[in-house]
């Protein structure tokens, strides 16, 4: 069953979902190039970083965690707490939650600290049922519904490089509509902080940390020649 559509006069809502910043559990990849305190810590800025640039556009901000955490007490952001089940699940929990309040919903990941604010404001303005926001890797940065149905995650293989195709499939299976917004890239592994260092969205204090991290030394050698992950 679709839920029916938004309402186009009320401001859409921006869901930020994250993991609370306990070491081992977040930015895993990460290690051990990287011990686990640092990597919560990059993981910790990444999310302040990202929910102060979504702060700036015309849109209610919520900030989703997996458990309740001390972190991100904007003022202004609402919190909530993911419902269980898999990734999927609990993205069509606030979906659905969203738009029972008449809002256009949009779900971010917290990898992307740099997201261009333009990209965002492609998923705010799509027309489609769902848009995607596809990440480089195979999955997407984002995500956006007017429209959304029971099934629409139904069969996706999550944290693989078919989660996005897979997501395309499911929605369209479900009677959906969908369109694909501009590609942006996720902070997953040692490599990539050298790309983010050089970003010019980010605010001075996370470029410091990430420069200092990359500089950091592990008992694995240079960040960027760690022996390649099967």
């Amino acid at each position: 069953m679709l839920i029916p559509f938004y309402n186009r006069t009320v401001r859409p809502v921006i869901c930020v979902f994250a993991k609370a910043a306990r070491p081992g559990h977040v930015k895993t990849r990460l290690l051990p190039a990287l011990t686990a305190e640092r990597a919560a810590e990059l993981h910790r800025a990444f999310v302040e970083t990202l929910l102060g640039r979504v702060l700036t556009l015309d849109a209610a901000v919520e900030l989703h965690t997996d458990v309740p955490s001390g972190d991100w007490l904007h003022p202004g952001i609402g919190r909530r707490l993911q419902a269980a089940g898999d990734l999927g699940e609990r993205m069509l929990h606030a979906l659905k939650g969203g738009l029972a309040g008449g809002a256009p919903v949009a779900i971010l990941g917290a990898d992307s600290p740099d997201l261009p604010l333009a990209h965002v404001s492609w998923l705010l303005q799509s027309e489609a049922d769902v848009g995607f926001g596809p990440a480089e890797d195979g999955g997407y940065w984002g995500i956006v519904a007017r429209r959304v149905h029971p099934e629409m995650f139904r069969g996706v293989n999550w944290s693989t490089a078919t989660a996005l195709d897979d997501s395309l499939r499911a929605t369209r299976d479900a009677g959906l509509s969908t369109a694909l917004g501009p590609t942006w890239y996720d902070v997953d592994f040692p490599a990539d902080l050298e790309r983010l260092s050089a970003s010019a969205e980010l605010p001075e204090a996370l470029r410091e940390l990430v420069r200092s991290s990359v500089r950091l030394p592990s008992h694995c050698g240079s960040l960027f020649h760690i022996p390649e992950m099967g």
